[in-house]
């Protein structure tokens, strides 16, 4: 019997976050959570792993998700996202699914990124950005009075 030896010629890609607006954390509806994610969960809140379950997750189609809020700059987006900074607020306690990502692939905002650059000067394409700031525009005339953060549980969520 001999030994099959697998190679993996593919380089991995570090990816600077710091200047995006967490588009990972927006553009998936579920974020598929295992035991062992609520378990690490619990320990970072300090808390039982019944109590990490019911705060921070929901039932999704017979799948525990992450539970999403609603977000300044997308629809909706990871509970455990800093509005402000746009960074994750639990990064040591994050789910494997947070950790792998985007692994050995591209991440998504900078294809989106790369397909705008390209359209530049093509009238028929509106570019992602512009969407964006118009949204947070309309956003922020919405809380004039004072920015919160809203906990607002997405009801279908729980069907």
């Amino acid at each position: 019997m001999s030994e099959r030896v697998i190679k993996d010629d593919q380089p991995r890609v570090h990816f600077d976050c710091n200047k995006c607006p967490a588009f990972c954390c927006s553009i998936y509806e579920r974020v598929v959570v295992t035991k062992r994610d609520i378990t690490r969960l619990a320990k970072h809140f300090g808390v039982s792993f019944e109590e990490a379950r019911e705060r921070y997750t929901v039932d999704f189609e017979g799948e525990r998700v992450l539970k999403r809020v609603k977000d300044k700059i997308f629809e909706r987006t990871c509970m455990f996202l800093d509005q402000k900074t746009r960074g994750c607020s639990i990064y040591h306690g994050r789910p494997a699914v947070c950790r792998s990502y985007p692994g050995r692939s591209r991440c998504v905002y900078y294809d989106v990124l790369r397909f705008e650059r390209s359209t530049q000067g093509d009238e028929s394409v509106i570019p992602l950005v512009k969407i964006t700031f118009h949204e947070v525009e309309e956003e922020i005339e919405q809380y004039a009075d004072g920015p919160e953060r809203i906990y607002e549980w997405d009801e279908k969520d729980k069907d």
